[in-house]
């Protein structure tokens, strides 16, 4: 029986493959390839947001980026869910067909934004076959990349990411992250129009003056509270800037995300201005750095989606500038550090996590972990921080109600980890209902 689920996996994914490539050759939309080992996601939402304003585009949603999401993005098809049912979800596929192969052509977006996981070896030169990118979009690998423990090392993960820049047309563009060493070396793999972002003011479009703004809000009783609204930066290409705002923006790091969509937009000829205004109120992907009001009159910074060395570490500076932008608006509170295993690191999870619990000592003033993995942050952390102020829990279940007894009123909390790790359930507990 095992067998034969596997043979019909892999025809439907053969048969996924054939016609999601008919399509492309049929209709030839311009295809934005967006990967990277964090900040995918974050890029794809805000490239979509701004070239939807002058343009018909499709993205894949949420974390359908494999070998059956992007296929079915190129269709059209929306995976089975709750809100999508398996009948509906084989209605679509026989109309996908008709897309594919029926006459007349159908009417079909000018532009798809597609992301694409890199899961493991061959994985992008599976998709760039499918979808033939006419547009490469990296944001960013680190040292120790997730998912490396399907690889041989980090540059071996980079090898992977860099097939997606390789697979790009003379007449295509590659936008690489001009602060990501092993991003930047890719512009070597390719002979289409490079742009590079970063926060150097060597590349191409560059990020500086970064701040938090505060925002007023009215409370139920009609009493103005403030409270931190967002980041507000300027993007600057050649002798000219822009200055913009995103709100509910709390990460800096989010802003390669931005500066990557900046440079796909001036790449269409929008302008700086009009990008501007597509930034301001994008929509953040969910479970990716999402300000939650807490319980206590906490804040929750949720990052639960992933975790990887960089992007825990980015999430750990957050921590840090954003409870100290909170301290100038009068807001005072501890910063509480709540983090899980960071999965699929293979050889290098010893010392990743360890890494990561000396960086914990010295942005959160509580830290509590989740996982076995998790016991190694904690033991690095109680070399450089009083250990009365660390907790160490198994699973998320047995730390959500303990994360919501240390908390008071004002605190900052963070919590991220792995998707195994479940630590949307400490979220949901300490939420503000």
């Amino acid at each position: 029986m095992k067998f034969i689920r596997q043979k019909i996996r892999k025809l439907f994914h053969l048969l996924l493959k054939i016609t999601a490539s008919r399509v492309i050759k049929r209709y030839r939309p311009v295809v934005v390839g967006v990967t990277g080992s964090v900040g995918k996601t974050t890029a794809k939402e805000a490239i979509f947001s701004v070239l939807s304003r002058k343009f018909w585009v499709r993205k894949n949603e949420e974390n359908y980026n494999n070998e059956v999401g992007v296929p079915l993005a190129v269709l059209g098809v929306k995976p089975i869910s709750p809100q999508n049912k398996k009948g509906d979800f084989l209605l679509s596929l026989l109309k996908s067909a008709w897309l594919a192969y029926g006459w007349p052509e159908q009417a079909y977006p000018r532009l798809l934004i597609l992301e694409l996981a890199a899961d493991r070896p061959g994985d992008i030169e599976y998709l760039s076959k499918i979808i033939n990118p006419k547009i490469g979009v990296v944001t960013a690998v680190g040292d120790v990349p997730v998912h490396v423990e399907f690889y041989a090392s980090p540059e071996a993960v980079a090898k992977e990411k860099s097939k997606l820049v390789a697979a790009l047309p003379p007449d295509g563009l590659a936008v690489l992250n001009y602060d990501d060493q092993a991003v930047l070396d890719m512009k070597e793999k390719t002979s289409a129009k490079k742009i590079t972002f970063g926060f150097s003011n060597s590349a191409d479009l560059w990020a500086s003056d970064t701040s938090y703004f505060a925002a007023e809000e009215s409370l139920s009783d009609g009493v103005a509270n403030q409270n931190i609204g967002g980041l507000s930066f300027k993007i600057n290409s050649g002798s000219t800037f822009v200055p913009m705002r995103a709100n509910n923006l709390v990460a800096i790091h989010q802003i390669y995300g931005i500066l990557a969509a900046a440079a796909v937009g001036l790449h269409f000829g929008m302008n700086l201005v009009d990008i501007s205004g597509a930034i301001e109120n994008i929509d953040l992907p969910h479970r990716r750095m999402n300000l939650l009001r807490g319980v206590k009159n906490s804040v929750v910074i949720d990052d639960t989606y992933n975790a990887s060395p960089l992007s825990t570490h980015a999430a750990l500076d957050t921590l840090r500038d954003f409870t100290k932008a909170r301290q100038t608006i009068g807001k005072n509170g501890r910063r509480i550090a709540v983090l899980g295993d960071m999965r699929e690191l293979g050889k290098y999870e010893a010392n990743a996590h360890r890494a990561i619990g000396n960086l914990a000592a010295e942005r959160c003033d509580i830290l509590v972990t989740v996982g076995g993995a998790g016991k190694l942050i904690a033991d690095s952390a109680g070399n450089q921080m009083p250990k009365e102020n660390i907790i160490s829990f198994d699973t998320s279940e047995e730390a959500k109600i303990r994360v919501q007894e240390i908390i008071r009123e004002g605190d900052v909390v963070l919590v991220k980890g792995s998707r195994a790790m479940k630590m949307e359930k400490i979220v949901e507990e300490i939420a503000a209902a």
